[in-house]
């Protein structure tokens, strides 16, 4: 097996930046709700720093830099809501799966690994994302956080994946693009692995990975 795993038996990948460029959905959704409120929309580019934490992060920043000032509770409980509703509908209209990470994870598959998908995108969007993408089969089941504190980098939902593929930390490797990610793996435990293609690698060098991998074809190299 490859020498990236260092004997790990399964591997839990995050979604979003990670598997899935799912920015330009994420920001069409964004931008249509700005415009409900009469607000400005922001620019495309804008919109990777502000995923990772979650639809309600998102929703909040993205109204607070459009509008210049932090929503009140109602703004911002409508704004979610408003989200959720277009975002589902255009889950994966411009979003495209990374190059090598259909055919990373059957070759892991092949090799006899265990596969997940870990990740704080709210649950109701993540399977049928997967699924639009092609990506479903190839996991045995996806994580999202039920409340707050299981939100990476919060441990608990990797935790959570080792039990439920019956290994410990030791034999379970995290895939992931951001802070949060490298932050969760080291917090239960196990390997951790950065990819460089994502929304925040600029700020993944200083936690120092296990490794950096431009694609997922590199976790069988040998």
């Amino acid at each position: 097996m490859s020498r990236l795993l260092n004997g790990a038996s399964a591997v839990g990948f995050d979604l979003d930046g990670t598997l899935i460029d799912s920015a330009p959905d994420i920001a069409a959704s964004a931008n249509a709700m700005l415009e409900t409120l009469g607000l400005p929309t922001l620019p495309e580019a804008r919109f990777p720093a502000l995923i990772g934490d979650g639809v309600d992060q998102l929703v909040r920043r993205a109204l607070t830099e459009s509008a210049g000032k932090a929503p009140d509770a109602g703004q911002q409980a409508w704004a979610h809501e408003h989200y959720r509703t277009l975002y589902g509908a255009r889950l994966f209209e411009r979003s495209r799966v990374y190059p090598g990470v259909a055919a990373g994870l059957r070759a892991l598959r092949e090799a006899g690994v265990r596969l997940c998908c870990v990740t704080n995108k709210a649950h109701e969007f993540v399977e049928p994302m997967l699924a639009a993408a092609g990506l479903l089969a190839l996991f045995e089941f996806s994580l999202s956080p039920q409340h707050d504190g299981e939100r990476k980098p919060s441990p608990v939902m990797l935790l959570s994946a080792c039990a439920r593929l019956e290994r410990g930390p030791a034999e379970f490797v995290y895939v992931g693009d951001s802070r949060t990610d490298i932050l969760a793996a080291r917090a239960a435990h196990c390997g951790a692995i950065a990819v460089d293609y994502g929304y925040q690698r600029d700020a993944l060098a200083e936690l120092k990975p296990d490794a950096t991998i431009g694609s997922l074809v590199e976790l069988t190299a040998r």
